[in-house]
């Protein structure tokens, strides 16, 4: 581990000479607490310091920017969206295990999200309604005229095949 991003509540003196002991780079913004008092602190006072130019440089802010837009907002749409700002459990045993399952479908979804390649769940379910549709106004076209609205040929093998679809079909694909 080379370098550390991380919030306010993690700023303070013991973490930042530890972190610039161990040689890791810290970009832990600062909190507001006026003018402080050096007198016999300089391995803190170099510590801080130097954290302090890190977040003010174009790298600093950079990274600060893109922890807040991946773990802030993630943690933001779990406990407002998702419903964990409150929950109804009693018990830190309990309230853990709520935390996790939220936690890990949030996760699930990132997952898939990535490997399918579609934008949101809903952007899905878009696709998934027009494929479906596709797929209606394919059964119509292969139907054959005596066939009955939930039968269509199936040209598989040497004869071909009367089959039903996995689903009803709606109406609107058998206008013709």
């Amino acid at each position: 581990m080379q370098e550390v991003i991380a919030d306010k509540g993690y700023h303070s003196n013991d973490v930042l000479t530890d972190l610039a002991a161990l040689e890791i780079r810290s970009y832990i913004s600062e909190p507001d607490r006026g003018r402080r008092c050096w007198r016999g602190k300089q391995p803190q006072r170099e510590a801080v310091y130097a954290n302090r130019r890190r977040i003010r440089g174009a790298r600093g802010k950079r990274l600060l920017r893109q922890r807040g837009e991946k773990v802030e907002r993630a943690f933001a749409h779990l406990l407002e969206t998702g419903g964990m700002r409150r929950t109804h459990l009693r018990g830190r045993k309990n309230v853990l295990k709520r935390l996790l399952i939220h936690v890990g479908g949030f996760n699930l979804t990132l997952v898939l999200r990535q490997q399918l390649g579609a934008g949101t769940p809903r952007g899905l379910t878009v696709a998934k309604q027009a494929l479906q549709r596709l797929g209606d106004r394919l059964f119509g076209v292969l139907t054959p005229r005596g066939g009955t609205r939930h039968d269509f040929l199936c040209p598989i093998g040497p004869r071909a095949l009367w089959i039903k679809p996995p689903y009803p079909l709606p109406l609107a694909a058998w206008s013709g």
